[in-house]
């Protein structure tokens, strides 16, 4: 990709001004000052921004000029000195167009850092990843005491644990709009300083009441349901295509990663400052984070004043282009009308169904097919999660080199999605044979780290066919996908009531992952469908 180097040029050549807009807003008025190298050729690319100026010995135009290039792009020469005025027009990927213009043109001058900005940005996306996890799974850890202190049965373990999805459901719907109309900064720091709340006020509420219990998971998963969908809006924005998976993988890590901290974390630090200790100590690390957060990032590249403009250029360069000018988000029947769409919500739907029985149940597993303490409990459900947080980033990586390698989007989005449904789906099935908790472990940790690929499958397919709205059409896909994950987690607490066994969810659940698979490869693809 060409860089843009400023150089002193003739003092009878007018400086180079780069002027940007943005959709749906006033032009920004601010104009930068660029100075046109002597070389026969600049070229700026931003996306978009194609080829804004471009040296031509036998060109047409204003005494020998150019004609037009790029988006609204022109070049006039004048007594052998060079002016290039560029405007940029065209939409990217969700995000205001002209941004390399207004890097250069509306940010002062900051001293360039080696430490690429879209590293510390991943870096507290996986930091806020791994608190919403964290903060979740105290919840799975402390529902052994609560259930013991308040004599719960396994049908209302399965209703307090799934509380926290009602809240959940509704606010991944509307997470990613809020996002795209707001930011997803100040989006993310509004939840996760409510979810911190909530988890503060969680042993309170089951000493007052169950319905009082009841009410405050509802908020936190309220608080939670944001979390995804503006992650998804927030890193295409930071990130070209080419690093788009990896960026997932890394911030998934540090969402599994939290249910290793809480899972090995609750139990040690339960001991010693008992239930309402270890909750207020976990909301404390939410909003510590929370000030880090607010210092330290924007909601998009262009309006960061501490990023370089050699990177901002490589991220808005590798950008999705939209190939038509949408004026409007499609509606409800279209989306459904689409099969390629179908299938995102498919792939959805029943990786929440499986992810949140383990996620909600491995203790309690454990416990009860095991006879294992709580805290002995709490080590086998932690290794599963310490390798799909590894798993993640080795699926993420893999796709962004197969893509970089040639292969088509859809093939590279399909393999992983079936990785990710196959290799758990086996695993469960196997889990029968299991006679020692240590066996169960390690198929638990197969079925996990496997279903990590799904971070490479359809989570990254959204931003693929539908770049602009990502942060609206992942919350509604996982909406839907958070309604499969109640009635999974209700259900799994009367099966084991009923029949007083796991198992035959368990097998429910592959067969479930083994039917998803062949829909998705069915019908997915990696084309732009929605802009």
């Amino acid at each position: 990709m060409a860089s843009v180097v400023s150089v002193k040029a003739n003092p009878a050549a007018s400086a180079v001004r780069y002027r940007s807009t943005r959709v749906g807003a006033s032009s920004l008025g601010a104009a930068g000052r660029l100075r046109a190298p002597p070389p026969p050729s600049l070229a700026l690319r931003a996306d978009g921004c194609r080829d804004a100026g471009r040296a031509s010995g036998s060109g047409r135009g204003a005494n020998g000029g150019g004609g037009l290039l790029g988006d609204g792009g022109r070049r006039v020469s004048t007594g052998g000195a060079r002016q290039v005025v560029a405007m940029c027009s065209a939409s990217l990927d969700g995000v205001r167009p002209g941004a390399a213009g207004a890097a250069v043109a509306g940010v002062p001058p900051v001293a360039a850092s080696a430490f690429p900005e879209r590293a510390k940005v991943v870096a507290l996306v996986a930091a806020v990843m791994l608190l919403c996890n964290a903060d979740r799974v105290v919840m799975s850890v402390a529902v052994v005491p609560f259930a013991a202190q308040y004599g719960w049965s396994s049908a209302f373990l399965g209703i307090v644990q799934s509380s926290f999805l009602w809240g959940y459901v509704l606010s991944s719907m509307v997470g990613g709009a809020l996002a795209d109309r707001y930011g997803g900064k100040k989006v993310m720091a509004g939840a996760a300083a409510l979810w911190s709340l909530a988890t503060f006020l969680t042993p309170w509420a089951a000493s007052r009441s169950t319905i009082m219990l009841l009410a405050v998971r509802a908020l936190f998963g309220l608080a939670e349901g944001v979390a995804f969908p503006t992650m998804s809006t927030f890193l295409p924005k930071w990130f070209p295509t080419q690093e788009r998976a990896t960026a997932v993988g890394i911030s998934m890590g540090g969402f599994h990663l939290g249910n290793v901290i809480s899972f090995l974390g609750t139990p040690v630090i339960m001991s010693h400052i008992g239930l309402s200790g270890t909750f207020a100590f976990f909301a404390s690390l939410g909003l510590l984070w929370l000030s880090v957060w607010m210092l330290n990032v924007e909601s998009d590249p262009v309006d960061s004043r501490t990023i370089s403009k050699s990177e901002l250029q490589f991220i808005l360069a590798g950008r999705s282009a939209s190939k038509v000018q949408g004026t409007k988000p499609p509606s409800l029947k279209e989306l459904l009308s689409r099969t390629e769409f179908l299938a995102i919500i498919v792939a959805n739907v029943v990786n929440n169904w499986g992810y949140f029985v383990l996620l909600s149940w491995m203790p309690v597993y454990f416990k009860t097919v095991y006879d294992v303490n709580l805290k002995q409990a709490a080590w086998f459900s932690a290794i599963p999660w310490a390798v799909m947080a590894m798993s993640g980033y080795v699926a993420g990586a893999s796709a962004d080199f197969l893509i970089k390698s040639g292969y088509s989007i859809a093939l590279v989005r399909k393999i992983m999605q079936s990785i990710g449904f196959i290799g758990p789906g086996i695993s469960l099935l196997c889990l029968r044979f299991a006679q020692t908790p240590s066996v169960a472990a390690v198929l638990m940790t197969l079925a996990l780290s496997l279903s990590s690929f799904s971070q490479a499958g359809y989570f990254c397919n959204v931003q693929d066919i539908a770049p602009k709205y990502a942060g609206s059409l992942h919350g509604l896909t996982n909406g839907i996908g958070v309604v499969a994950a109640i009635v999974s987690t209700v259900g799994t607490g009367y099966f084991v009531q009923w029949l007083g066994s796991f198992q035959a969810f368990l097998t429910l659940t592959a067969a479930l992952y083994f039917s998803a698979t062949i829909f998705y490869n069915t019908y997915a693809t990696g084309d732009l469908i929605f802009d």
